[in-house]
């Protein structure tokens, strides 16, 4: 009996979509009519075809950001991915426990981006704050604004404070969903905490976890607002990434024409990244 399809339900997504291409689409098409025309003032624009693409191509100063923001990006993954992997495993599955610890590793996902870039601008000033304060007293010449090193520094323990919970939440939600006939399985053979941890509970986080390195890449490459209010991207450029010099060349030096080719470059660099991490984690899942 030959198969019919019911497409109705299209009409109920219906208003999202267009929701989309009002707040997305619209948008993007005038960033870029932008990244392809120039203007001298008084709302006169004229063609100026790649040029401004091929001139953030060949600028020292986009690839040098490109290169933080990878280092960055790979820095955050290398902690949190296992950091929240070892959370997870080592909080309770049961009692009065679960609740606490599940508000407790929410807590710092409910504060807004720029809260959390001047709780650690507080945190870490010398005079005044904790981090900083005790760091000096203990003989260590910190100071982020400085310091390149303690800049970095602090950069990547407010992003690993702020999004690890992420990482817990779902690798949490992955093991709880584990039966528990597996674990007694494994007791009988006489498994390992390793052997238990290699054939039982990774494959069934795999999900998650590809969900979890997805969402901590995208977020952790268009980073702006924490390092922003922390840094500015200092001291010097050592904590520049790609999102602090697209607004200084659209908002501090009113470059629209350029911040708009960089725009479009920066936003297909995550598509393209993004889209290689989930076809390689993908093929790795399908292979086990």
């Amino acid at each position: 009996m030959e198969k019919t399809w019911n497409n109705k339900a299209w009409f109920m997504v219906l208003p999202v979509l267009l929701l989309v291409a009002f707040s997305a689409v619209i948008p993007l098409m005038t960033v870029v009519n932008y990244s392809v025309q120039d203007t001298f003032g008084n709302n006169v624009f004229f063609w100026n075809g790649s040029d401004w693409y091929t001139e953030i191509l060949e600028s020292e100063r986009f690839w040098l950001s490109m290169v933080r923001n990878l280092i960055f990006s790979a820095t955050i993954l290398a902690i949190e991915i296992p950091l929240g992997i070892f959370i997870a495993l080592n909080m309770p599955k049961k009692g009065w426990g679960v609740p606490v610890c599940l508000v407790l590793m929410a807590l710092p996902l409910l504060i807004p981006w720029n809260v959390v870039g001047t709780i650690w601008q507080v945190f870490g000033r010398i005079d005044i704050g904790l981090l900083g304060y005790t760091l000096s007293s203990l003989g260590f010449d910190y100071n982020y604004v400085n310091d390149p090193t303690d800049a970095w520094v602090t950069v990547i323990l407010m992003d690993v404070w702020h999004w690890t919970s992420l990482v817990v939440l779902l690798c949490y939600a992955g093991l709880v969903s584990i039966p528990d006939a597996f674990y007694q399985a494994a007791k009988i053979d006489g498994a390992s905490r390793w052997a238990v941890f290699r054939y039982i509970q990774l494959p069934k986080m795999n999900r998650v976890l590809l969900i979890a390195v997805l969402l901590r890449f995208m977020d952790s490459f268009m980073i702006y607002t924490e390092p922003f209010v922390v840094t500015g991207g200092g001291p010097g450029n050592s904590t520049t990434f790609l999102s602090i010099d697209l607004v200084k060349i659209a908002i501090g030096q009113f470059d629209l024409g350029p911040a708009a080719a960089m725009s479009i470059i920066y936003f297909l660099i995550i598509l393209l990244l993004s889209w290689v991490f989930y076809t390689v984690m993908t093929n790795v899942d399908a292979e086990r």
